[in-house]
């Protein structure tokens, strides 16, 4: 049986068109679930694999908007892999936390991913989200004490995001025994758990996949995107189907 893998790409890297192609790309290899990445010019937890990806978008002139129009391409297109769409704190409150979180249930969106708008400080995205339906999705980290559980739980969140170390994604993450401790005392939760950060190869998959629901791999998937000739991502979703042993 494949693991369960979701894959995190860019909208608009390399282009607007590449992105849904993309999109596509990880579907056909196998992934599971997308998150997809609204690109914002003021990042707290990308690496400079993804960074550099989404400084490339928005330089082409990227526009927020234009996600939404991604997003729906994806899940109109007869694939049923939800999306959840990821950024940061700034482009949710710019537009209106509400009008962002209905601008996104209207483009098929299955969830948000805002790391920087946390549980007690959110600005009513949660809220915002259980008003549309959508799964709004808390990021924690290794060690995350037992009152913090707590207070992330008392939202009744569908998912929790587990960001396998501290600090900034993009390179290989060591796992050890705090990380799956943490995985395995949020399962007690009864949420889903999705775990991600410095996640690049099959035997990593493996380690992390028996701990939670859905194993992100993010910078390695633009890496491999950037390895790709332009349009063609056959290369990418080859990469998929080995991380997850189809």
């Amino acid at each position: 049986m494949a693991d369960t893998l979701m894959t995190h790409f860019i909208a608009g890297y390399p282009t607007v068109e590449d992105s849904l192609k993309i999109g596509r790309a990880l579907i056909a290899g196998g992934a599971s679930y997308l998150e997809m990445q609204i690109p914002y010019s003021d990042p707290t937890a990308d690496g400079p694999v993804i960074a550099a990806a989404c400084d490339k978008a928005l330089e082409g002139g990227f526009r927020v908007e234009q996600a939404f129009d991604i997003c729906r391409e994806l899940t109109t297109g007869g694939e049923g892999v939800p999306v959840f769409l990821m950024s940061y704190g700034g482009i949710v409150y710019n537009a209106g936390v509400a009008a962002f979180a209905a601008r996104a249930r209207e483009a098929g969106a299955y969830g948000l991913i805002i790391p920087d708008l946390a549980p007690g400080s959110d600005e009513g995205l949660a809220a915002a989200c259980r008003q549309e339906g959508l799964a709004c999705v808390p990021v924690l980290i290794p060690g995350v004490s037992d009152h913090r559980i707590g207070e992330v739980m008392a939202d009744s969140p569908e998912w929790v995001y587990l960001a396998l170390r501290r600090g900034i994604t993009g390179t290989l993450t060591e796992l050890g025994e705090e990380n799956m401790a943490t995985l395995d005392k949020l399962r007690k939760g009864g949420v889903k758990i999705m775990a991600g950060f410095g996640i690049q190869q099959r035997s990593q998959v493996q380690s992390v996949a028996p701990h939670c629901d859905a194993v992100i791999v993010g910078s390695q998937v633009v890496r491999t995107v950037n390895g790709c000739p332009r349009g063609d991502y056959g290369k990418l979703s080859s990469f998929v189907g080995e991380l997850i042993g189809r």
